[in-house]
């Protein structure tokens, strides 16, 4: 059997340039604190779901659904991060932490008018949906703005 040798020409190294690089710091900051913020009402969200889900659950009266509700926030977070993480690497970060950032928003308010268990666990699930963009793609975010070298110091915010 002959052996072929095959020799290729180098190809050359794309240049890595961050966004921290191209454009003002002011742009810059408004990018991180667009971010941040995005970040503080997922968390928020936990903190306040965390405590306060006793009292809806006793008020609402179904104490046998209270892991849905959790559940239900949880699968649909869960299930949507690959996709979100998929669809901004395609066609871009902005667009898809914005519609989380929507989702989210609609959700949390349709499940402050929740009535019952039912609609509880749904607008949960809804705010899930949302959630799931936001905290893969904010890193993510922060992965463009900044080179590997300052990288892990900004992601530690958000964290």
């Amino acid at each position: 059997m002959a052996q072929t040798q095959v020799e290729s020409a180098p190809v050359a190294a794309q240049e890595y340039r961050p966004l921290s690089a191209t454009v003002s710091r002011g742009r810059l900051a408004s990018i991180l604190i667009g971010v941040m913020l995005g970040m503080l009402l997922a968390s928020l969200d936990q903190t306040i779901v965390g405590t306060a889900l006793p009292h809806i659950v006793a008020d609402l009266g179904g104490l046998e659904h209270y892991a849905w509700v959790v559940t239900a926030y949880l699968l649909a977070s869960t299930v949507t991060v690959p996709i979100y993480g998929k669809l901004s690497d395609i066609y871009g970060r902005r667009v898809f932490f914005i519609g989380g950032m929507i989702i989210f928003l609609i959700g949390s308010a349709l499940a402050g008018t929740s009535q019952n268990m039912t609609q509880l666990i749904i607008y949960r699930g809804i705010q899930g949906l949302g959630a799931g963009g936001m905290m893969p793609i904010a890193l993510a975010i922060i992965g463009d703005i900044f080179p590997p070298s300052e990288r892990g110091k900004w992601q530690g915010l958000f964290v």
